[in-house]
This record gives structure tokens, sequence and C-alpha cells, in this order.
């Protein structure tokens, strides 16, 4: 085991907000080419932008973070990479009444890197609905017909692994993750390789601009499909996977939350 091992997780925004004051976390400004002001200038929020070296910057609006996930794949150098949000992180180990006071230090992380190859936010669970069914109500199942498809001719030994995740009541979300980078180039390859096929065959022109981000939301489910498939064969033993506590920046409204996702179950209304 390496007594030190490099990290760095980027931290996906569109917008200026506050950031960590830690050289482990990189701010990153995704959807950077296509971020005009009224003058037609690109915006510059001071962060690191996704649509310098490697990138695939102009595809934000299909494949939200995942534009900063395939630069930092494609762009860093270091032992673990990770991504999180400028909403959401991952937690540490301290108690703390601010948000802020809460998230993943260094120090923290540090002893755990050579034990652990992944890094999870814990599962956000749906208790009555399964991954398929919350798809279905909240936004265009096709895409998941159409991905499925994708992986039975690209990587068919996923099929059986993809269809039992779909019926799952619970996943690891929002793309967050912390892995070695050998894990992080597969897991990239195999997911933008899927995802270079999806956006082929998926018409965005009767979608607003919400549901068209379907290469984001279907990535969020298809790692778990990839995660699984690693943990199965035996790939990763589960004893290498750690599950850190999450942190949300932000009050939640849960009413407006659970009444979205009630009037979608039942009223089959999309989000948007």
């Amino acid at each position: 085991m390496k007594k030190y091992q490099s990290v760095k997780i980027i931290v996906n925004t569109h917008k200026k907000y506050w950031m960590p004051h830690s050289k482990m976390y990189i701010p990153m400004q995704v959807g950077a080419a296509l971020d005009k002001d009224t003058n037609g200038n690109q915006k510059d929020l001071g962060y690191q932008k996704d649509n310098e070296g490697d990138n695939i910057s102009e595809k934000n609006p299909l494949y939200c973070e995942l534009t900063g996930l395939y630069w930092a794949w494609k762009n860093l150098d270091a032992d673990y990479i990770g991504l999180c949000h400028y909403r959401r992180y991952f937690g540490g180990f301290r108690s703390s009444r601010n948000p802020k006071g809460k998230i993943l230090l260094r120090r923290e992380l540090q002893p755990m890197l050579g034990k652990y190859r992944v890094f999870l936010p814990t599962k956000r669970h749906y208790v009555i609905e399964s991954l398929y069914s919350h798809y279905q109500h909240t936004h265009y199942i096709e895409h998941l017909y159409v991905t499925r498809g994708i992986i039975s001719q690209m990587y068919p030994e996923y099929i059986e692994t993809y269809d039992k995740v779909l019926r799952q009541t619970s996943g690891h979300m929002f793309n967050m993750m912390i892995m070695d980078r050998e894990l992080l180039d597969e897991y990239c390859t195999w997911l933008f390789n899927i995802l270079a096929e999806l956006e082929k065959k998926i018409d965005v022109r009767h979608m607003s601009h919400f549901q068209g981000r379907y290469c984001g939301r279907v990535s969020e489910i298809i790692f778990n499909v990839w995660l699984d498939y690693q943990i199965e064969t035996g790939r990763i033993d589960q004893s290498e996977v750690k599950i850190l506590p999450y942190v949300y920046m932000e009050k939640i409204d849960w009413v407006k939350k659970i009444s979205k996702f009630l009037r979608a179950k039942i009223f089959h209304e999309k989000y948007e």
C-alpha cells in the first residue's frame, strides 16, 4: 500500500457558489463551452472549465455533470478521482449544524485510500418504486429500453445485472463517486461508449430542456449496473467499497419533494 495516495475531487457547478477551501477539491464549471453572457462572451466563474484539454463540454445539455467527469478522466493525474456537486458532497465523520462543517476532509479520506477502491454516497431509497417504475413515471421509459438494447449489443454480459438493478428500489445516485484510477478508467470507457450510442438513438426535439438531460439520468442508474457486475464477477470485492455519508448544502422542501414524487407515481406527471 502506498504511504501517500493523490486524490482529486471535482465539484461540478454552473454558477458561482461557495466552495471548500481544500486542494483536494477542484471547482468545475460544467458546460463552459455553451455558457455565454448577454454579449456572447464565455462566462468565467473563476473555476476550472470543462472545455479545456480533451473534453465534451458542448454535450452538457445531454450529459449534465458527466462533462465534468469526462474532463477529470481525460485530464487529471491522480491515484483517486472523484465527483460531487456544488450542493451535494460526501460527508466526513464530524458533527456540525452547518453543512459546510460536515464535508469530507482530506485528513479523513487519507487513511482509507488504498484500503478501499470505491467510495460512494448512501443509497437513495424509493421504497414504493423500483428504479424502473420511478424513471417510467418521471421521465421517458424509452431511454431505458434503448439503453438495454445498446448494452445487449456492446456488453451482453451485463444484461442480467441490468435487469436486476432496474427491479431494485434503491441505488447510488447523482453520479457521485471516488474511485482509484484503474477502476475509473474502466468505468468511464464502458459508460461513455454506451452513452455515445444512446445519444444517436434518442430524438430530443419533443423534449423539454429538463427532460433532454437523459444521458446524465440514465448514467445514474447504469453506474449501479457496472458496479454490481464488478462485485458479482469478483473484479471488485465488496470489502473494497466504502459508503460515506451524504451532505446536502441547502434546506430541502420535503412537502414539495414528496408531492412531486406522489404526483409522478399516481398521475404520471413528468418532472420538469
